[in-house]
This record gives C-alpha cells, sequence and structure tokens, in this order.
C-alpha cells in the first residue's frame, strides 16, 4: 500500500486533504448551509457585536423572545433584558468579554407580547470575531415550578411565623414578588358579617389603600368577590369594564390582574397586582401562580381570622362587642402606667342603668338586651377614639378617659353621657326611657391603683343612685363623693 492510501475494507481510497475554507467538521454530503442548521435548533443561537446589538439570532428567538430575528438584529441586547436583571446581566457580558464563558447564567427577558421569560445561556467571547456567541435555552416552565414549590414551603413557613394577618401579607407579597412583577399589590378581605370590603395590606408607588366598600358597590375587588372570576385588564385594551368606578385601581395604571380568594365558604377576599409600566404586563401564566397563592393561602387566612376571633370574644362582651372586664382591667392598668411614668392623667366613670329591671320585667329580656346594645353606641359616640367603653355586667358599664386633666372636664363627659342617655330609646316597636347614675374618679386626686380607683367611682355612683339616680357625682376621697 502506498504511503498516504488508507485501507476501507477490500477498497483502497487516497486520504484528502480539506479545501481551503471548508470545516473539516462538515462531511461532503451534507448540504445544508450552518445557518440552516441553526435554525432547525430548539434553542436560539443569538451573536451580539462589541457594540451589545445583536447582529445575528436564530429563527428559535423568535419562539423565545417573541421578536423575528430581523426585529432583534441592529438593537441593543439589553433593552431587552427584563429592567431588574439588567444591572446584573452587564456584569456577566464583562466576565464574557474577559474571557470567563458562562455556561449556566440565567435572566428574565421580556417578550414581544409583554411576558416575561427566563432564559439559561450559556456564551463566550471570540476576540478574532470581536462577537459574544450565545445558546439560549427557555427555562421558563421550570422556573415557574421552582417558583411554585419554593412558594408553597414560603407561604407554609409564613403562616406559622406570621403574628397576624398584616404580618402574613407582608411575607405573601415578598414571595409573589419572586414569582412575578409585584411592586403595587394589595389584599382586599370581605367580611361576610358587615357586608364589606377592606384593604388590610395595600401597597401601591401611587394611589393610597381605598376605604372600606360595600359588596354592592361597583368596583373591581367587589366584581371579584361576587362572581369569584378573575380579572385581568390591560390599558391598552380599554381598562375597566363599562359602568365601573375604580378607587381600587391606581390612576395611570396600565395592567391590573385580581384574582379570588376562594375559602371553604365562599369567596373570601381577592390578590391583587397592578403595574404603571407599559413594559410590566401580566398574562394567563402569571394568572395561574397568583391563582395558586390564593389557593395556599386560603385556609391560612381562615384560620388567622379564626384565631383573631376567638380572641376578641375571649376579651369583648358578646352582647355589646365591648371589652370585657378583663380587658378593661388590662387597658386601665395600662393607661395608669403611661400617667404615672409621664405625669399624666385620667378619669374613671362607672354607670348604671336606673329601672334597668324594670324593662326586663314588663318587656322582656329580648328588649333588654336590645336596650344595652342601643346603650353602648350611646356611649361610644360620647367619647374619643383613644378612650375606652367596657361593660362590667348586667347594666353596669365603665368609661376610661385618658389625659383628662381637671375634674371639670371630666364632668363635662359624664353630662354628655347623661344627656346622650336620657332621649328615649325606640326598641322593638316599644319606646323605653331610662337613665343613668354615675360616679367618677380621677387619677392622682383618688388613688393610683386600677382597683382603687373602680372601687371609688363605684361607691360615688351608688351615692348618686341612692340620691335619686339620673345624675353623676365625683368621688372627692373614699367613702365621699360630691354631687352634681
Amino acid at each position: 500500500m502506498e504511503s498516504g492510501e488508507q485501507t476501507y475494507g477490500d477498497a483502497v481510497s487516497p486520504r484528502q486533504a480539506p479545501e481551503p475554507g471548508v470545516d473539516p467538521r462538515v462531511g461532503p454530503d451534507l448540504a445544508v448551509p450552518l445557518a440552516t442548521v441553526m435554525d432547525l435548533l430548539v434553542d436560539a443561537v443569538c451573536v451580539v457585536d462589541a457594540s451589545g446589538r445583536f447582529v445575528f439570532v436564530s429563527a428559535a428567538g423568535e419562539r423565545i423572545f417573541g421578536y423575528a430575528p430581523e426585529e432583534m438584529i441592529g438593537r441593543p441586547m439589553i433593552g431587552f433584558v427584563f429592567p431588574e436583571d439588567r444591572a446584573r446581566t452587564l456584569e456577566q457580558v464583562d466576565d464574557i468579554v474577559g474571557g470567563h464563558p458562562q455556561f449556566h447564567f440565567e435572566n428574565r427577558y421580556v417578550r414581544k407580547d409583554g411576558k416575561v421569560v427566563h432564559v439559561m445561556w450559556s456564551a463566550r467571547w471570540s476576540e478574532a470575531d470581536q462577537v459574544r456567541v450565545a445558546v439560549a435555552h427557555d427555562v421558563t416552565e421550570r422556573k415557574r415550578a421552582e417558583s411554585r414549590h419554593a412558594a408553597l414551603f414560603a407561604i407554609s413557613e409564613a403562616a406559622h411565623l406570621g403574628e397576624d394577618l398584616g404580618e402574613l401579607f407582608q411575607h405573601i407579597h415578598r414571595i409573589v414578588g419572586r414569582l412575578l412583577p409585584a411592586a403595587n399589590f394589595f389584599v382586599a378581605l370581605y367580611d361576610e358579617s358587615r357586608d364589606e370590603l377592606s384593604f388590610p395590606y395595600h401597597v401601591d408607588e401611587r394611589a393610597p389603600a381605598p376605604g372600606p366598600q360595600k359588596l354592592d358597590s361597583t368596583t373591581l375587588c367587589a366584581e371579584i368577590v361576587r362572581t369569584g372570576h378573575v380579572m385581568l385588564l390591560a390599558h391598552d385594551a380599554g381598562g375597566a369594564p363599562v359602568g365601573y368606578a375604580w378607587p381600587d385601581m391606581g390612576a395611570g395604571a396600565m395592567n391590573w390582574l385580581g384574582v379570588p380568594i376562594n375559602a371553604k365558604k365562599g369567596v373570601i377576599g381577592a390578590l391583587v397586582l397592578q403595574s404603571y409600566s407599559a413594559e410590566i404586563r401580566y398574562a394567563r401564566e402569571d394568572i395561574e401562580l397568583l391563582q395558586f397563592v390564593a389557593a395556599q393561602i386560603a385556609p391560612v387566612i381562615e384560620r388567622k381570622r379564626m384565631e383573631s376571633w376567638l380572641q376578641h370574644i375571649a376579651l369583648h362582651d358578646p352582647l355589646t362587642d365591648l371589652p370585657n372586664r378583663e380587658l378593661f382591667h388590662e387597658r386601665l392598668q395600662s393607661a395608669l402606667q403611661w400617667a404615672q411614668r409621664y405625669q399624666g392623667s385620667l378619669a374613671l366613670l362607672y354607670l348604671d342603668l336606673d329601672r334597668f329591671k324594670h324593662v326586663n320585667d314588663t318587656l322582656g329580656h329580648s328588649v333588654g338586651d336590645l336596650l344595652l346594645q342601643e346603650v353602648a353606641r350611646r356611649l361610644r359616640s360620647c367619647v374619643r377614639e383613644s378612650d375606652t367603653v367596657g361593660r362590667m355586667g348586667g347594666d353596669e358599664f365603665l368609661v376610661l378617659l385618658h389625659g383628662i386633666p381637671q375634674s371639670e372636664q371630666a364632668l363635662l363627659v359624664a353630662a354628655k353621657v347623661r344627656r346622650a342617655l336620657a332621649s328615649p330609646f325606640d326598641l322593638g316597636g316599644h319606646r323605653v326611657h331610662v337613665f343613668p347614675s354615675i360616679g367618677v374618679a380621677l387619677y392622682p386626686d383618688h388613688g393610683d391603683d386600677y382597683k382603687q380607683l373602680i372601687r371609688y367611682a363605684d361607691e360615688a355612683m351608688y351615692d348618686a343612685k341612692k340620691s335619686g339616680g339620673n345624675r353623676f357625682r365625683l368621688s372627692s376621697r373614699p367613702g365621699e363623693s360630691k354631687p352634681q
């Protein structure tokens, strides 16, 4: 066999050197151009020049990014990157150009339709050609699955760590922010007993939290709770439905997505995202993710609300919803500690209804209960938000007045209460007249112990009742009181 020949079976064939300009890795029978081969790849091949502009994008780029290759060529690569990922993407570019290839770098791009896509890149720099060559693999589905699993664990953890719903919603906001653009996020909850929507958690870069809304209001959240339907609104699609007022959609919002929070007893609220940027749009995949989050937190919300309700009824009178004896004593002790520390003052009113037993005996306990509820409402209307009205049991009430510097001011409040209760009560078809006997004690004039103050106010109240009732008296010292 001559030198330069190879034997293949029985045939003898000369070894041929590759022609100039021909890639020796490509067989002679391959007639498909290299660009066509790249267009057949599932992953996208991208070439970016030294200025950061695309000079080549294979056909798969349109499936991943939503743009035809000719729409991307000549444009800066960084302009397609999701805004929050641009800084670290440029850092990776510097590493690649510096001679450090990257094989598993992940970032997010904004598709032409506004959706966010997760991309894993393998890239290296060609010094000879002064271009960066990269292969883009769409990992959006994998990232979505990972995010869902991570969200499930994070929500479970948040449910155990959160002391109340407000803290829970802060955790949920952070979790949602890892799944979707969520700079503007709020939670609406429905209170069936009041037929009212409230917004216990509301974070928005432009708009304040809406006020409480009735379920029959023409707002977006009310519509979600009524129907149980998802609402996805885009600025370029006309915004809110015709006939809807939407204080729960920030002025100038470009996109709005709300999903119902479904519980065993029905829809209990809504999770809402909104965007003020045309670049950030919400799509069907985002609906599924937000619905997933809503499904996970619904039982947590129900449990937290039940815990809050149980704590509430343990410390409030079930008939009037006023603080009960235990809670009132706690607040009185706290108020005394504050007054002692800052040299403040406070007043205590002890109130009993004259002839209440007669109402119960002649009109029945149901009317008596209505009377106590209405008395509680009128008492609350006579004092400030910072004051406390409590029911001690039966027809006895206590009123704690903070920051009362002089006895005259406490007596003015007592007179106001007396006038408020002097008006007749219309209860279940009955017109009822009752009058109060009120005793007043002051800190520091009448002691610095909460039990002592209650005793002095109680003694002054009984003194007023013995004197004929429908009056108030200021305690002067143990065993004495001043008639008013």
